[in-house]
């Protein structure tokens, strides 16, 4: 029988696993402890904006399983602003009287100071990237009991089937909108609950490169001037401005918009050399283009508040970087006949108060999942853009 260990948990341990106590512990069979100065540093932490809700997960299992781990008392308290919570940790594992004590920590530099101390050390074995809902459930399942509405589980021939609201359907033909055809299976699904009439809201979560913005366009297209459900289209999203505010920017708000939605206009040019879109343009030989405000229309999220969008397909882009609130004041002012797409990459949150998992992408995820008229997917592949950017997601730049 292997003996019985005692793990001591640093701080970033428990950041990035909630739940490394109960993976350590595994069941009674080693004894964990949680230096004070680590409870300090989580205090701390509880503040940041983009750890808060990572810190909380962590304190509510210690407070709901207060007999799975003992903490080491401290002498004394470091000076919260000279950096010195590692060596007081030290301090408290060797004062401790603990038995052949493990630090675990994947802080190197914290792993060479305990070999000096003479304590053995070792990193978390299980530590992988955090992954919030919206990474974490990708739109399939493994088995129908695990079924949500709209989801998707691969059959036995490597089909992939929909739980729509008609029942199970196979997904075994190819979608071609606005003379786009989709460059693998995930950008296929995506397309089908797009343009699935009994599905309102659909995001979509994916690095950048996979083709989330052209294939919302695309679709948008097909349901505003082909299929003719939909009366206009709707491109929305948070500006997160660096450098020169929005407001202080001259010219109109078309004008100031331009350097942050030029890639919509790029895309739309593309989609509309594929197959003319003249409805979507004043003139489509300007460039940059001037859109038919009747048809479509760009607008930054400050501009939504007291709106009332009907008959239209709504894209929300860069979803991540919205907030829950500003996520649920959107989304209440879509009334009848909207389609919604949102999109968003949880790993490019570019808002400094938001993080992995408290952003509105998340929220839409964690909140809308198993709705009827609600759908997720995560584009995987290998064909994105181009080579380059191929190779930045397979090396993982």
């Amino acid at each position: 029988m292997e003996q019985q260990k005692n793990y001591i948990i640093d701080t970033n341990v428990l950041l990035e696993d909630p739940l490394s106590l109960v993976k350590l512990r595994n069941g009674n069979e080693n004894h964990i402890f949680i230096p004070y100065h680590v409870l300090l540093e989580l205090d701390k932490f509880k503040k940041d904006p983009k750890l808060r809700h990572i810190v909380a997960r962590v304190i509510e299992y210690l407070v709901e399983n207060p007999d799975t781990f003992q903490v080491l008392n401290s002498q004394s308290v470091a000076d919260p602003f000279a950096n010195l919570a590692d060596k007081f940790i030290l301090d408290e594992i060797q004062a401790s009287g603990v038995e052949k004590p493990i630090l675990v920590t994947n802080d190197r530099i914290f792993q060479l100071q305990a070999r000096l101390r003479g304590i053995a050390s070792e990193v978390y074995k299980e530590s992988v990237p955090f992954k919030s809902e919206a990474e974490y459930f990708t739109g399939f399942v493994a088995r129908r009991e695990e079924a949500v509405p709209n989801a998707f589980m691969w059959n036995e021939q490597g089909k992939p089937v929909l739980f729509g609201s008609a029942g199970e359907k196979i997904i075994d033909y190819q979608h071609k909108v606005w003379k786009v055809t989709p460059r693998n299976v995930f950008q296929n699904l995506a397309v089908e609950l797009m343009i699935h009439p009994d599905i309102q809201v659909v995001s979509v979560q994916s690095e950048a490169g996979y083709g989330k913005s052209y294939l919302a366009l695309a679709c948008a297209l097909y349901l505003v001037l082909e299929r003719k459900s939909h009366q206009k289209i709707y491109v929305i999203k948070p500006m997160i401005e660096i450098g020169q505010k929005l407001g202080y920017l001259p010219g109109k708000l078309e004008e100031k918009m331009e350097p942050y939605t030029r890639y919509i206009a790029d895309l739309l040019s593309k989609l509309h050399r594929l197959r003319p879109a003249n409805k979507l343009f004043i003139d489509s030989d300007d460039y940059p283009p001037q859109f038919n405000s009747r048809t479509f229309e760009i607008l930054p999220l400050n501009y939504i508040r007291g709106m009332n969008i009907e008959n239209a397909v709504v894209i929300i882009d860069e979803m991540q970087n919205m907030s829950r609130a500003e996520c649920r004041t959107l989304l209440t002012r879509m009334g009848e006949g909207v389609k919604c797409l949102c999109l968003g990459d949880i790993r490019q949150v570019d808002n400094p108060y938001l993080g992995p998992e408290n952003n509105g992408l998340n929220w839409l995820v964690k909140k809308f999942k198993g709705s009827k008229i609600y759908s997720h997917i995560v584009l995987k592949g290998e064909k994105s853009r181009g080579p380059i950017t191929d190779l930045v997601i397979t090396t993982g730049l």
